[in-house]
């Protein structure tokens, strides 16, 4: 042991007590919460089996997860086309346009009833084959919905116009039927690839992986191989430039690397022997070798690409509400066609035919397409920008639920601080030294040291003077020649023993706080001390007072002293803080702060803290934590920095405010249209065809799909965050 007055303090018994720093903190005003569900904590998996690289996360792999959308897009688009391609000539033989535009006498043949009834037919079988069957899923699942309508809509238009051919009475509607076919699979084919262009992000991760890897063999030969035949624990040659092919550990080399399209960190980060590295990421000007870590599945690519997959297809609980809005529209609907047919034709004595295309009109007029895209794509949108800043989304409700959050509990080591020992004050005690000095003296004595207060003290100078007799004397310090002078860095202990007591009261704070303390004797007199603590992150003070000034109460759980515990409170201006708690506490002080009214985030990173994650409302998990943590957290933050946490709380409300943003249009859209469409303003000279009211149906899903785009190409400005 370096200090006989600093015993490790997770040794320590625990106290149950907490401090507040606000003495008369008020408990808020809100209604207990009720217990939430508890959420599994699926088992970590043993992948020590996978040695093959069985499931590189490849371009070809990523695409089966959007191949039904794709086939889907082609399906509509071509299905539209021919049906473009067939309204022409159903429009030219229509007798209604013949005599609108004066050509009946130079258009009509013998027969030509029949060529345009064929026609028509084949636009409603070709083209409205994907409504009808829609309408005939909908129907054995016993939830009417857009399918519903439309296939009701052309299906009663193809009968009755069918009827008048052959001989009823009438007009027929086959003019009106194929252009709203044909605007329906328009509306259909432009929300498929609104979806297949919010996936986008999938295919840039699949494609991030090199196509070939530089394989050290045995002999010391370079070996290009496919990425499919890497193993774990081989050894792999990464040139500069090229991408990083799988996940590990470099074993020689040093170079800067490039995480930006994988974390969000837009500076290159300087690794060298012992660091680890994503597959993916981009090696800088210097040749690395690194052994290869994890494979397939377990890769962090592979995790991320699954972790978007399932965000975008899970349901949320606004998803929800737009689902039972979507089937009581259609029920409204079909309850307004009838209402709409009995009063023209039973009450005003309007003909039947007049009455029936009302009736259509409201029908496709009514169809919540728009309200069923208006959810989808914002979640398809919102995660592309989640992954794209380093936030992988498990849990969508959760994530949503985040913007109410009123209380963010931080877990100390590794989230507010870096866990790694650093210096943290330094105080000359002979004025014939300053400080910048005394540190640089103690830095390079500590040179010769491998111990991590030695590394501690060296890492916060650039460089050191040249030492000489250097000597280590265990459990008590390090001594050495400097500039002629002796040098010692010793315990408090030692200091001790020969006799001298520090009486200034910063020394004497420095212990309070439970820092490690060092003194430095040069030529056997006392010069000064170094204190060193566990490094408070540059941003975390930052990121408490960005929540603070939104009204969320900041607080940290720590198993250290009471000292160290206000010593970091101190610093950031935290709220409260609890001390000495056990990791089997930390799921218990989780739910006494939910007891209290609140609803609460807990983030962490390490396996003690998986339990008050599943406890928390809303579980983040920062920076490279446990695999256990990762599995417990409902959000993971690729980057150890807790102003993402205020991005992200951020992203969740701009999230939630564009989806009412699109459910407000989509609703207010029908609640206008539906009366319009059946007819109120018909005696005011304003009355809707059915393909206007498919062309208006379709306008405001238009607007919806571009609503959702704007939210992708302009998207919040998240604090913390470079918006790339």
């Amino acid at each position: 042991m370096r200090s006989d007055n600093n015993e490790p303090e997770k040794n320590k018994k625990p106290h149950e007590k907490h401090h507040s720093p606000h003495q008369h903190e008020k408990t808020p005003t809100h209604q207990p919460q009720k217990e939430k569900k508890k959420k599994s904590v699926e088992k970590q998996k043993d992948s020590s089996h996978n040695h093959g690289v069985d499931h590189v996360p490849s371009e070809e792999s990523t695409l089966k997860h959007k191949s039904h959308h794709g086939h889907m897009m082609e399906d509509y688009k071509k299905r539209f086309l021919v049906s473009v391609i067939l309204t022409f000539p159903v429009f030219l033989l229509s007798p209604m346009i013949q005599e609108a535009i004066g050509i009946r006498d130079f258009i009509s043949f013998p027969g030509d009833e029949y060529v345009f009834f064929i026609l028509a037919s084949l636009v409603f079988v070709y083209g409205g084959y994907p409504f009808i069957k829609g309408f005939v899923k909908e129907s054995k699942n016993k939830r009417p919905g857009m399918m519903t309508l439309i296939a009701v809509a052309i299906i009663v238009s193809y009968a009755y116009s069918t009827a008048v051919i052959f001989g009823l009475p009438g007009m027929e509607l086959f003019p009106e039927l194929v252009i709203l076919i044909d605007i329906m699979l328009l509306g259909h084919w432009i929300e498929m690839r609104s979806i297949q262009g919010a996936s986008k992000a999938l295919e840039k991760l699949a494609k991030l992986l090199p196509k070939k890897a530089h394989l050290l063999t045995d002999d010391g030969k370079i070996k290009n191989v496919p990425l499919k035949s890497l193993q774990i624990n081989d050894k792999v040659l990464v040139k500069p430039g090229e991408k990083i092919p799988a996940d590990g550990k470099i074993i020689a080399g040093k170079s800067f690397i490039n995480e930006a399209l994988l974390t969000g960190e837009s500076t290159p980060l300087d690794k060298t022997v012992g660091d680890e590295v994503i597959g993916g990421s981009i090696n800088g000007e210097g040749s690395i070798t690194i052994e290869i870590e994890k494979t397939g599945k377990d890769s962090f690519l592979s995790q991320v690409i699954d972790l978007v997959n399932q965000a975008q297809e899970r349901k949320s609980h606004t998803q929800d509400l737009t689902d039972r809005a979507g089937l009581w529209l259609t029920i409204i609907a079909l309850g307004s066609g009838a209402i709409t047919i009995l009063v023209w034709f039973g009450i005003f004595n309007m003909n039947f035919a007049f009455s029936l295309e009302r009736t259509v009109t409201v029908m496709v007029t009514a169809c919540p397409h728009a309200l069923g895209l208006a959810i989808p794509l914002v979640i398809a949108v919102s995660t592309s920008i989640s992954a794209k800043n380093g936030f992988l989304i498990k849990n969508r409700s959760n994530f949503e639920d985040s913007r109410d959050i009123d209380a963010v509990i931080f877990d100390k080591t590794g989230t507010l601080t870096r866990g790694e020992l650093g210096v943290s004050d330094i105080y000359s005690l002979n004025s014939e030294y300053d400080e910048g000095y005394l540190l640089k003296y103690a830095a390079s004595v500590e040179s010769k040291s491998e111990h991590p207060i030695a590394q501690g003290i060296v890492s916060a100078v650039e460089e050191t003077f040249q030492v000489e007799e250097f000597e280590s004397h265990p459990g008590k310090g390090i001594s050495g020649m400097v500039d002629s002078k002796k040098i010692e860095v010793v315990s408090p202990g030692f200091i001790k023993e020969r006799g001298i007591e520090p009486e200034d009261k910063q020394v004497l704070n420095l212990f309070s706080q439970g820092k490690t303390v060092v003194f430095i004797l040069i030529d056997d007199e006392l010069a000064g001390c170094i204190a060193l603590a566990d490094v408070i992150r540059e941003e975390s003070a930052e990121a408490i007072k960005q929540l603070q000034n939104k009204g969320i109460k900041c607080i940290m759980l720590t198993g250290d002293t009471e000292g160290v515990a206000r010593w970091v409170s101190d610093e950031l201006k935290l709220d409260e803080y609890f001390y000495q708690v056990l990791p089997k506490e930390k799921a218990e002080k989780v739910k006494e702060i939910q007891d209290r009214g609140f609803k609460v985030a807990m983030t962490g990173d390490g396996v003690n803290d998986a339990p008050a994650l599943a406890q928390s409302d809303v579980g983040i998990a920062i920076g490279a934590g446990t695999d256990v943590a990762m599995e417990t957290a409902d959000i993971i933050l690729v980057r150890s920095n807790p102003l993402d946490v205020v991005a992200l709380l951020e992203l969740s409300s701009a999230t939630y405010r564009k989806m009412w943003e699109n459910l407000l249009w989509a609703s207010g859209y029908n609640a206008f249209a539906i009366p319009l469409a059946a007819g109120v303003l018909y005696y005011q000279g304003i009355l809707l065809s059915p393909a206007m009211g498919a062309i208006l149906m379709s306008l405001s899903t238009v607007i919806v799909a571009l609503n959702a785009q704007l939210f992708k190409f302009n998207p919040p400005k998240l604090r913390g965050r470079d918006n790339n």
